[in-house]
C-alpha cells in the first residue's frame, strides 16, 4: 500500500473561505503535550556525508551533500542535502532536502519516537518546531497525519497541517489533510468515556500554522562536529 493511500479512518479538514484559485485546508490536532527529548541539545552534533562537507567552525554552520546523516542525541535527520547550524543554546537547526527527508526524535520520558517524512524539512532547535513540505507524513506511534504541509511544535505538542496542491511533477496527497487516531488502551477508562471506534487522543479544529518565538540565547559550549559512520537507524 502506498504511503499516501487513504487510511480506513480519516479526519478531514473543514472547508475554509479561500479565493477561487486557492486550494487550502488547515487542521490542527491538539493532543496532550508530549515533548522531545530534553537532553538532546546537551549532546554533540555528529554528521556524515558522501561528498566533502563545507563547515565554518567560527560561524558554526555547515552544508552537507550526498546521503547525509546528522544526529544530536536521539534526534536524527537523513537527507540528500542538509544546511545546518549550531545555535547559541547548543541546539541544532537544519534545512534538509531529499526524496524523502526523514526526521526522527525520541519523546521525552517515553520510548516512543516522532517520525517525519517529506521532500523538504525545516527544523529549529531554538523554537522547537519542525516543518515538513510536500508529500509530508508525520507519525507518533501508530497515529499519523498526511498533507503537503505539516508543522509540529515540540513545546506544546500541537500538530498543524495545511492541504496544498501537489508540487509540479509530483504525486502526493493533494489539497487535502488526512489523519488517523488509533484507539487508546482501555486501561483507566470508564464506561461512557467515549463511543467505541471514536477518535481519541486529541480534538480537531480549524486553524493556521504559527511558530512560537525563539527562546533567549545562552552561552554555547565549543562546537563538536565529528564524522558519524553508523548506519541509519530503522
Amino acid at each position: 500500500m502506498s504511503a499516501f493511500d487513504r487510511p480506513p479512518n480519516v479526519l478531514r479538514a473543514a472547508p475554509m473561505r479561500v479565493a477561487a484559485l486557492t486550494l487550502a485546508a488547515t487542521l490542527a490536532l491538539v493532543a496532550a503535550p508530549v515533548h522531545a527529548e530534553k537532553a538532546d541539545r546537551d549532546k554533540p552534533i555528529n554528521f556524515s556525508a558522501d561528498q566533502p562537507a563545507q563547515v565554518d567552525f567560527q560561524k558554526r554552520v555547515g552544508t552537507l551533500r550526498g546521503n547525509v546523516i546528522i544526529t544530536q542525541g536521539t534526534l536524527s535527520i537523513h537527507a540528500d542535502r542538509i544546511d545546518f547550524k549550531q545555535n547559541p543554546d547548543n541546539s541544532l537547526s537544519a534545512t534538509a532536502f531529499g526524496n524523502p527527508v526523514s526526521f526522527r526524535q525520541k519523546k521525552d520520558g517515553s520510548d516512543e519516537y516522532f517520525e517525519g517524512y517529506a521532500q523538504k524539512a525545516v527544523y529549529s532547535g531554538e523554537t522547537q518546531t519542525l516543518e515538513l513540505f510536500d508529500r509530508a507524513l508525520l507519525k507518533e506511534g501508530k497515529n499519523e497525519l498526511r498533507s503537503n504541509y505539516i508543522s509540529y511544535n515540540e513545546s506544546t505538542g500541537i500538530f498543524k497541517a495545511e492541504g496544498r496542491p501537489d508540487a509540479p511533477g509530483t504525486e502526493g496527497p493533494g489539497a487535502r489533510v488526512r489523519g488517523v487516531f488509533q484507539p487508546q488502551p482501555e486501561s483507566g477508562a470508564t464506561k461512557g468515556d467515549a463511543a467505541p471506534g471514536a477518535p481519541t487522543g486529541g480534538a480537531a479544529k480549524a486553524g493556521t500554522a504559527a511558530m512560537p518565538s525563539g527562546a533567549s540565547a545562552t552561552a554555547a559550549p565549543p562546537l563538536t562536529l565529528t564524522p558519524d559512520t553508523r548506519p541509519p537507524g530503522k
